[in-house]
């Protein structure tokens, strides 16, 4: 059977068929949006308390190395869940190990949050933040000096809102305690004693470029800085981190910003950085080979321990995996056993012990003294 429209019916058909497809888009996308908005909405000054008291209670719980608890804090039905609470099991770990090669005891771990994005879903929210984390730690045969160190991370963290409580049901970010201590428990006790019997260093007189060195890593070593620079970076540099990481260029600062020393055709930074300027590799290729600087030592953990007692705030240590180096610490200060503490970037690190988090059967160090 066929019909035939006039011009004019034509034009009425199709116009009011339109006008349906039109209302019964608009009701569709209002049912979808209906059904697939978040159904639980926090204010954000009540999300940040939140992460402030989940923080506050996942620091308690690897202080004191209660694992139920630290469990407790966890959606871990699920695989994300579970592997963000097996990765914090693995950093408990790792901290318990290191502090008893070190002959040394936590006494206090506080984070400092600060809220970057808070998105609203279903059943819970997402949430971006800044953890500036203070720990503070005594070596055991001298309890009365206490000692600090903060670690600066970024996170993007995932809440539930499930049976009457929030749980962690995934969290990403980049933690400097990732690594298992891989060492020998005989070498361990043996570090452990030599450690334990050093003393405090002076350095009360160090030279001007050492100290506005020094100054300049502590101002700008971003999360883990205090909040008086907002924890930023220096705004006149690129941030590297997302493309391949800011270490280097981080130290470079330092030398030149700080430390007095001039650009240079390789080692420079105009319009954009020099593979010199920005490169741990060919930072630490630069500097020894230029007579800026000097190799101390070079080798494990074991054959340069008792040799970075020899570093000095300014100097620099390079971290070396399967013969590539890939990360630049600042020498900035030592603990209260002489121990050279460093700043850097990725993650960002004030005044923490130089091996912290470099625990890798395969790690080589270049201790590095920087010829001011």
């Amino acid at each position: 059977m066929f019909f035939y429209f006039s011009r004019k019916q034509l034009i009425i058909f199709l116009g009011s068929l339109a006008l349906i497809l039109f209302w019964l888009g608009n009701s569709l996308c209002f049912l979808w949006l209906q059904c697939t908005a978040p159904e639980l909405t926090i204010p954000e000054s009540e999300v940040f308390c939140l992460v402030d008291d989940l923080f506050y209670l996942r620091n308690q719980a690897i202080l004191q190395g209660n694992l139920p608890t630290l469990a407790g804090l966890y959606d871990r039905s699920t695989r994300n869940g579970t592997w963000a609470y097996e990765h914090q099991v693995k950093k408990e770990k790792y901290l318990r190990n290191w502090l008893y090669k070190q002959g040394a005891k936590l006494t206090a771990i506080n984070s400092l949050i600060q809220l970057r994005r808070v998105q609203p879903r279903k059943d819970g929210v997402r949430v971006t933040l800044l953890a500036s984390t203070e720990y503070r730690y005594i070596y055991q045969n001298e309890p009365s000096i206490v000692n600090r160190m903060r670690i600066g991370t970024y996170h993007s963290l995932e809440l539930l809102h499930k049976e009457e409580q929030w749980l962690i049901s995934r969290e990403w970010y980049t933690d400097p305690f990732a690594d298992a201590l891989a060492m020998e428990k005989g070498q361990a006790e043996a570090d452990h004693l030599f450690i334990s019997s050093q003393k405090f260093r002076d350095f009360s007189n160090l030279n001007q470029r050492r100290i506005k060195a020094v100054a300049y890593a502590d101002k700008y070593c971003g999360a883990a800085a205090n909040d008086e620079q907002g924890f930023k970076y220096n705004s006149k540099y690129t941030n590297y981190n997302y493309s391949g990481g800011d270490c280097a260029n981080f130290a470079s600062q330092v030398l030149h910003e700080g430390g007095g020393f001039r650009k240079t055709y390789t080692w420079n930074y105009g319009k954009g950085a020099s593979r010199a300027w920005v490169n741990a590799q060919a930072f630490n290729r630069y500097m020894l080979n230029s007579g800026r600087a000097s190799r101390i030592a070079h080798g494990t953990y074991s054959q340069v321990l008792k040799s970075s007692y020899e570093l000095l705030p300014g100097d620099y240590i390079a971290y070396e995996k399967k013969g590539k180096v890939t990360h630049i610490s600042v020498v900035t200060d030592a603990d209260s056993k002489g121990y050279a503490l460093t700043n850097s970037h990725n993650a960002d690190r004030y005044r923490v012990p130089w091996d912290l988090g470099y625990g890798d059967r395969g790690i080589k160090f270049w201790l590095v003294r920087v010829n001011y």
